[in-house]
């Protein structure tokens, strides 16, 4: 009988030090990297309509498998995000405004025209328009003052509105992000490291996907011949400045892979979260059950 309270004894005692090593860590504040839902309720896909995207080096072109990937993406993100479509060559125009309907974006996909020229900039900073509305974010403006020879006003500082503007940390923005598809080189427009600037200072991560080959391909495109070639240097640079990633899509497969790991971390996100009030919620249960365990062995708390 001796030997038997005393084990329970035991257990008792075990029960409350680690209940007490338990209530110390929590005073600690520990925190541990948990991968929780995202709270990004806005995507913008950037995409790249140029004449270089008719290219079979991905087949069955391009254009092609960009619009394929991107109807996948649309699918398999939660529906619950709301998606809006920038188509950009020359120039860059919004194609569909952010909306929960999916079958407007997949119509806004399948209505992409080739046009002539890349400009990669114009498309960043179009996106940025499109996710910040009342933020007086015009592309015509910024063109005017960059023409000026460098006299005009910087891109952070396009209007009266942008005097008040103040930069928040590159990719602290949760609420949207943009995903620019390209093939080429940037041949107009503004400078995409500029507005790339324009959008880490929002905090707004821009995930730069590269289709193609790196070395380069021959095309002809509305009686001309061009070389295209993947900028990859520029699209690693954007993804930098911004807190984001960039992915390279050689082939149809890869570039669905890049949609598909692209949906994952824009849903879900790793986050370091303080889990004190775990600690201190364990030792509670445990002291409790240690104290009931006394009161049922000995009627008293040990």
């Amino acid at each position: 009988m001796v030997k038997t309270i005393s084990k329970r004894g035991a257990l008792v005692l075990v029960l409350l030090l680690v209940s007490i090593v338990l209530a110390l860590t929590a005073v600690a504040k520990p925190a541990a990297m948990v991968t929780l839902p995202s709270q990004r309720a806005l995507v913008i896909l950037a995409m790249d309509v140029s004449g270089s995207m008719r290219a079979t080096d991905v087949q069955p072109n391009r254009l092609v498998a960009a619009q394929t990937a991107a109807k996948a993406f649309l699918q398999e993100l939660p529906r619950s995000v709301k998606v809006g479509i920038v188509a950009f060559a020359g120039s860059a125009q919004v194609a569909q405004q952010p909306t929960l309907n999916r079958e407007d974006l997949v119509s806004a996909i399948d209505r992409f025209q080739l046009q002539r020229a890349t400009a990669t900039g114009n498309a960043i900073v179009i996106s940025l328009a499109t996710i910040f509305p009342k933020a007086g974010i015009e592309l015509q403006q910024l063109s005017f003052d960059r023409m000026r020879g460098g006299m005009g006003r910087s891109l952070d500082q396009a209007g009266p509105k942008q005097d008040e503007f103040v930069p928040v940390p590159p990719g602290s923005y949760r609420s949207a992000a943009i995903i620019m598809l390209t093939d080429g080189q940037r041949t107009t427009g503004v400078d995409p490291l500029e507005a790339a600037k324009m959008a880490a200072d929002r905090g707004v991560k821009v995930y730069t996907v590269g289709i193609g080959t790196v070395d380069g391909e021959t095309i002809g495109f509305e009686g001309w011949s061009m070389r295209v070639r993947l900028d990859e240097e520029t699209l690693k640079a954007i993804a930098h400045k911004t807190a984001a990633e960039y992915y390279y899509a050689g082939t149809a497969h890869d570039l669905k892979k890049v949609y598909q790991s692209l949906s994952s971390r824009l849903t879900l996100e790793k986050k370091e979260t303080e889990v004190s009030a775990l600690f201190a919620l364990a030792g509670a249960v445990l002291a409790l059950l240690a104290g009931g365990l006394s009161m049922l062995w000995f009627n008293r708390i040990l």
